[in-house]
C-alpha cells in the first residue's frame, strides 16, 4: 500500500509536529489563525481535535494509507476575549494527545465555520512571528489527483538531479 509522504504534500501543508514545534518556542504569544482574508475572532474555540487512520483506492487504482489530525476551530467573539496563546494551544493538543495517541507527523487539517456557514477545509502554513504574534496562514483545501501529484514530484526530483551543478548531463539544454 503507498503511504503518501510529505513529499507529495502540497507546499502550505504542514504536519501537526510542524506546528507545534514551530510554535513551541514562543508559548505567550496570541496564536493568530487567518483564512479568507481576516484574521480568525479572538474567541474562536478548538472545538473538537481528530486523529483519522485512512485506506483508501486513488482514481488509479492504487491502494493509499494515511494518518490525518483534523483539528476544528470555532471563529466566534465571546466576552471580549482575545487569541489564545500558542501555550495554550499547545496544551490543548497535549491533552487531547494523552488520550487519542496523535502521530506528529500526520498530515494537518483545519475545519473553520463560524457556526452559521458550513464547515470548511484548510490546509495551514508555518507560523509567522507578526506585530506580537504568531500567525498561521490557513488556505482552502483543494483536491488532488494522487498518481498526477506522484508524477509532478517525481518530475520535479528528475529535473533537479538532471540539472544539479555537477551534472554534466546535457538534459537541461
Amino acid at each position: 500500500m503507498n503511504s503518501i509522504s510529505k513529499d507529495v504534500l502540497a507546499a502550505s501543508d504542514i504536519t501537526l509536529g510542524d506546528l507545534l514545534s514551530n510554535i513551541a518556542s514562543k508559548p505567550d504569544l496570541p496564536l493568530v489563525f487567518t483564512y479568507d482574508g481576516r484574521e480568525i475572532r479572538g474567541g474562536y474555540h478548538v472545538t473538537e481535535v481528530k486523529a483519522g487512520q485512512f485506506s483508501a483506492l486513488d482514481c488509479g487504482a492504487n491502494p493509499e494509507a494515511w494518518s490525518e489530525i483534523f483539528v476544528q476551530l470555532w471563529d466566534i467573539e465571546e466576552d471580549g476575549r482575545s487569541h489564545m496563546t500558542a501555550g495554550k494551544f499547545s496544551a490543548i493538543i497535549r491533552k487531547v494527545s494523552e488520550h487519542v495517541g496523535l502521530d506528529g507527523s500526520a498530515k494537518l487539517t483545519f475545519e473553520v465555520s463560524d457556526g452559521i456557514e458550513p464547515m470548511r477545509l484548510f490546509c495551514a502554513d508555518l507560523p509567522e512571528s507578526q506585530a506580537g504574534s504568531l500567525s498561521v496562514a490557513l488556505v482552502p483545501r483543494p483536491a488532488s489527483c494522487k498518481p498526477r501529484d506522484r508524477w509532478l514530484a517525481e518530475q520535479q526530483i528528475a529535473k533537479s538531479a538532471c540539472c544539479s551543478p555537477s551534472t554534466t548531463s546535457s538534459c537541461c539544454a
